[in-house]
């Protein structure tokens, strides 16, 4: 291995180790506890070392959305290959997500709320994010409805998703009522 490979493989580690040590924080004590002093501190290198990985919050959020989006995008095509029918597929889906959301709390914040450098929804969206919405289309496409264009159809029973994972969250919503929550997603909005 030469030497620029090998810098090359420390560089890698030491980004995967800066996003995973935010990561790991911000799930214990949320995102506003995530500072590159203390990022610094917790991965024993000095705060210029993480500035020569990320220029800052912003950009570690978004390496961790990215991260995110790519797991998220995994378990719903985990959960959808397993189903059978397209009723049960958009009902896995529904579960899968809304667990994701719930198991990873910083992540999903990364992903769908604090701005993390990215553009959604436009040609120059990093392929990640691009993804996870492929991951929900392939399986919701199938159920739009005549004349219903597959991906604004997803848009919406995605917007209905992330609505019951943050009011649940939050506590406006209770968990208790999570699965009839998704059969009225399935039942009502995607009508399988």
């Amino acid at each position: 291995m030469s030497v620029q490979e090998r810098k090359e493989r420390e560089r890698a580690g030491r980004e995967r180790l800066i996003v995973a040590t935010a990561r790991e924080l911000a799930e214990q004590q949320g995102w506003d506890a995530v500072t590159t002093r203390r990022l610094a501190e917790r991965i024993e290198y000095s705060q210029p070392v993480l500035y020569s990985h990320f220029r800052g919050k912003r950009e570690i959020i978004g390496a961790v959305a990215l991260e995110g989006a790519s797991e998220l995008a995994e378990a719903v095509r985990v959960a959808t290959s397993a189903a059978d029918g397209p009723r049960t597929r958009v009902a896995a889906l529904a579960r899968a997500y809304l667990d994701f959301a719930q198991r990873n709390p910083a992540v999903y914040d990364a992903i769908f709320q604090l701005d993390g450098g990215f553009a959604y929804a436009q040609e120059d969206t990093p392929e990640p994010l691009k993804d996870a919405f492929a991951a929900l289309l392939e399986c919701l496409g199938e159920v739009a409805g005549d004349g219903v264009p597959p991906g604004l159809f997803t848009e919406t029973f995605w917007a209905a998703l992330h609505g019951v994972a943050t009011l649940t969250r939050a506590g406006r919503l209770p968990p208790e009522e999570t699965e009839r929550r998704v059969e009225l997603l399935v039942d009502r909005l995607a009508m399988v």
